[in-house]
C-alpha cells in the first residue's frame, strides 16, 4: 500500500487541568502533538500507511515522542535523532464560555528549526509515497525549516506525488526576517490540494474575498466560492482548495463545516453545531487527515469525501488531546447521520 509521508514538528504539550489558568495549580498534563504529527496519527487510525518525518533530540523526551506515534502505528523510520537537541513546548489553558484558549510557544532554537534540507533525504523517504503533507508551521519556524519544506514539496512534485498542504497561519512564528506570503507563496506553486480557513488564506497567500468574516455570525458561501475560485486562479496547479468554517460563538460552543472547490464542482457540507467542545487544537489537522483520506478514499465522490472530514474534525472536539483518536467506522457513522451519542453495545 502507497504511504502518506507528513513533514513537520512535533512537540511537548503542557496543557493546565480543565479549564483552569495556566499555573492555577501546580500540575501540568505532559503529551504530544504538532499538526503534521497529528495528521499522520489521524490517517493511521483511519487505517492508512503513514509515515512521520521530524527531528528530535537523542534523549528520553524524543524517545517518548516517537514511542507516542510508533503506538498509534505510525512509521518513525525517518525520524532523525539530534545529539544536544530540543524539542519544542507548548503551554495549553482551554478557554471557557467568553474567555479563549490560549496558547504559549517555547519551540525557538527546537531541532526541526535548526534542521537543514539536507537532512532529509526526500527521494529515499518518498519512496512508495501516493502523497505528502506539510502545514505552514514548519516554514515560519525558522529559515532552515522553510527550506527543508521547500526542498521537500518540490521532491514530492517532481516524483509525481500528490502534495497537500495546510496554510494553517500561525502570527506568534513568523519572527525571523520573512512574513508568511514571502514563503507560502512559493510552496503553494508545488502544491495540489491547499487546506485553510479564510484568515489563512489572507495571511499566507494575500488573496481576500469581500464579505468573508467569521464573526458575523453567518457565513455567506457564496464569498467563500469566490474565496477558493481566487486562489485556483492566482495558482493553476492547485487542484482543490478546502476551506474549514468555524463559527465562534464560544469558546465551548462553535459551529463547524466546510467547503471545497475541487476538481469536478463547488461543495458545501452540512453543519455541526459543537456544544461543550472538550478540546479544538487539533481541530484543524483532523479536517487535514479527513480530506486526505477522503479524497483518495471516495476519488468519484467529493461530496463524500467532504463530509468525511468535516465529520471527522467534529469528533476531534470531542477528545481531550492534540491527537484525533477516531476510527473509520465512527467518522461514517456521524457523516451518516448518528449523531446521538448513544452508548455502543
Amino acid at each position: 500500500m502507497a504511504k502518506t509521508v507528513t513533514f513537520g514538528e512535533i512537540m511537548l504539550r503542557l496543557k493546565s487541568p480543565e479549564h483552569e489558568r495556566l499555573f492555577q495549580s501546580p500540575v501540568l498534563e505532559a503529551t504530544f502533538g504538532g499538526g503534521e504529527a497529528n495528521v499522520a496519527v489521524s490517517l493511521s487510525l483511519f487505517g492508512k500507511d503513514a509515515a512521520f518525518v521530524t527531528a528530535v533530540p537523542d534523549n528520553a523526551v524524543g524517545e517518548a515522542a516517537v514511542a507516542e506515534l510508533r503506538k498509534h502505528g505510525v512509521d518513525t523510520r525517518f525520524i532523525n535523532r539530534v545529539k544536544n537537541g530540543r524539542l519544542g513546548i507548548y503551554f495549553l489553558e482551554t478557554g471557557a464560555c467568553a474567555r479563549p484558549s490560549l496558547v504559549v510557544y517555547d519551540r525557538a532554537e527546537s531541532c526541526i528549526a535548526k534542521a537543514k534540507a539536507s537532512d532529509f533525504v526526500w527521494n529515499e523517504i518518498l519512496k512508495d509515497t501516493c502523497w505528502f503533507h506539510i502545514t505552514g508551521i514548519t516554514p515560519a519556524l525558522s529559515q532552515e525549516a522553510a527550506d527543508a519544506a521547500l526542498s521537500a514539496v518540490q521532491t514530492a512534485k517532481k516524483a509525481g506525488v500528490c502534495v497537500s498542504v495546510d496554510l494553517n497561519y500561525r502570527k506568534k512564528l513568523w519572527n525571523y526576517g520573512k512574513n508568511a506570503p514571502d514563503v507560502m507563496r512559493e510552496l503553494v506553486k508545488y502544491t495540489d490540494v491547499v487546506i485553510a480557513n479564510e484568515e489563512d488564506i489572507q495571511m499566507c497567500l494575500g488573496i481576500t474575498a469581500p464579505g468573508v468574516d467569521v464573526t458575523k455570525g453567518h457565513l455567506e458561501i457564496d464569498d467563500y466560492k469566490k474565496l477558493t475560485e481566487a486562489v485556483k486562479t492566482e495558482f493553476p496547479n492547485v487542484q482543490v482548495v478546502a476551506v474549514t468554517l468555524r463559527e465562534s460563538i464560544s469558546a465551548d460552543k462553535n459551529g463547524w463545516s466546510a467547503v471545497m472547490s475541487g476538481k469536478t464542482g463547488f461543495y458545501k457540507s452540512k453543519k455541526y453545531a459543537i456544544d461543550d467542545i472538550i478540546d479544538r487544537v487539533g481541530g484543524g489537522d483532523s479536517f487535514s487527515a479527513g480530506i486526505i483520506f477522503g479524497l483518495q478514499e471516495y476519488a468519484d465522490d467529493e461530496q463524500q469525501a467532504l463530509e468525511y472530514a468535516v465529520a471527522a474534525s467534529c469528533l476531534k472536539h470531542t477528545i481531550p488531546g492534540d491527537f484525533n483518536l477516531t476510527r473509520k467506522s465512527e467518522v461514517l457513522a456521524l457523516a451518516g447521520g448518528d449523531g446521538s451519542g448513544r452508548v455502543q453495545r
